[in-house]
């Protein structure tokens, strides 16, 4: 079971490390050509982008779920009320206000929420349906059928 929250949690970083490549190509084109002004509207477009390729794909490989899918991104989308507010606050704050390298603000804010989003997800969203969908149930096939051979 340790392993298999070990695999789990790798996938988590690596759809969320390929949603960090999305959400930082997503700032550089707003920022670098199409030169949107204010560097928190960048942000807010590139972030929005992430989270809607990171819980396609989250859901689907890393918890396995056939939980309803507008119920979980219900509960996704809670998890942004306080945290895109804030993170937009950060990236403003410390990006245009003070004069930080913009993506230095990026990472930062990416940190907080791969580790805030992951506990949200892991205990919240998927906790009671995480290995059921056609996928889970394949694999738990296999391994039963390796087991038994």
């Amino acid at each position: 079971m340790k392993h298999k929250e070990l695999i789990r949690t790798v996938k988590f970083v690596l759809f969320s490390a390929s949603a960090g490549i999305i959400e930082t190509l997503t700032m550089a084109l707003c920022e670098e050509v199409i030169r949107i002004p204010g560097h928190y509207i960048c942000y807010t477009i590139a972030l929005v982008l992430s989270v809607l390729w990171n819980f396609t794909f989250n859901r689907r490989f890393t918890f396995q779920s056939t939980a309803n899918v507008p119920r979980a991104m219900l509960l996704v989308f809670l998890f942004y009320v306080p945290f895109a507010p804030f993170s937009i606050w950060l990236e403003h704050m410390l990006a245009d206000a003070r004069g930080w390298n913009e993506y230095v603000v990026l990472v930062i804010n990416m940190v907080l929420n791969l580790v805030l989003e992951y506990l949200w997800d892991n205990f919240l969203v998927y906790r009671d349906s995480k290995d059921t969908n056609e996928l889970a149930q394949k694999q738990t096939a296999e391994e039963k059928s390796l087991s038994d051979g």
